[in-house]
């Protein structure tokens, strides 16, 4: 697989075993980058690296929790070793447990947190550095509609919103030096996440979906590969004039 277009040739995309971080790792692997596919556990990561290398492209698993401040470093300095100075990161990795306010424990709060937030926090700070000396740099960052505010996860819809403002913050700090920085934020989109909600509900996905997209502009629910498209846009070498923006991609406005 060639590679012309982007300066440096390697991307991180955490939470990529699955999901929307497994189909973001494989555009991005189509694109021309080598893909430093970060999870909790390898082997999750076999298929992810298998639909990567079997069409020629280059990819490595690494496992590392991403809210561990040394874990994260290391795989950041594992990935970098393997491929050269990552200079595309998707942070993708989250997790969304419900609970109401008052049944919420401190743990989860603080595992949500860890997990959505700091998480970023750790990779960014790790990748930025190498970006920074290349000149060039693309940061994406996984928020939510969530961000806007959702009853069932404050500590979700904080991690996000927070998100949004580390974002735009990075834009700011990092664009004199080359880099974007913008977040995604997905609506409705196909994934375990959403498959554990309609469980929580007592609902059949099936159902849970078309409830879902009764209320989505466009008429459907999103899929994996409509946030891909979206972060290989924003990775992309045009995308340059694009940087500490919200795209909510979500089949419609969301205020």
């Amino acid at each position: 697989m060639t590679h012309t277009t982007h300066v440096g040739r390697t991307a991180i995309v955490t939470g990529a075993a699955r999901g929307i971080g497994a189909a973001v790792a494989r555009r991005l692997a189509g694109d021309g980058l080598a893909v430093g596919v970060i999870d909790l556990d390898e082997a999750d990561c076999a298929g992810t690296v298998e639909a990567i290398t079997s069409v020629g492209g280059a990819a490595l698993a690494v496992a590392a929790d991403v809210a561990d401040e040394a874990a994260a470093t290391a795989a950041v300095a594992r990935i970098a070793a393997a491929f050269g100075p990552p200079t595309v990161l998707v942070n993708n990795a989250g997790i969304g447990p419900r609970a109401d306010l008052v049944d919420m424990t401190t743990q989860q709060w603080d595992t949500v947190l860890g997990t959505n937030l700091s998480g970023p926090f750790f990779a960014a700070r790790a990748v930025c550095p190498h970006m920074v000396t290349a000149g060039w740099g693309r940061v994406i960052n996984m928020s939510s509609i969530s961000a806007v505010g959702d009853a069932g996860r404050v500590d979700y819809a904080s991690a996000k919103a927070g998100l949004i403002g580390f974002t735009k913050s990075l834009a700011l700090q990092l664009g004199p030096h080359g880099v974007t920085a913008n977040a995604i934020a997905p609506g409705f989109v196909v994934s375990d996440m959403t498959r554990a909600s309609a469980r929580r509900l007592g609902l059949s996905f099936e159902e849970y979906r078309l409830r879902a997209q009764q209320s989505i502009p466009v008429g459907r629910v999103g899929l994996p590969d409509d946030i891909a498209h979206t972060a290989s846009f924003l990775a992309s070498p045009g995308a340059g004039f694009v940087s500490g923006q919200v795209v909510y991609v979500a089949g419609g406005p969301v205020d």
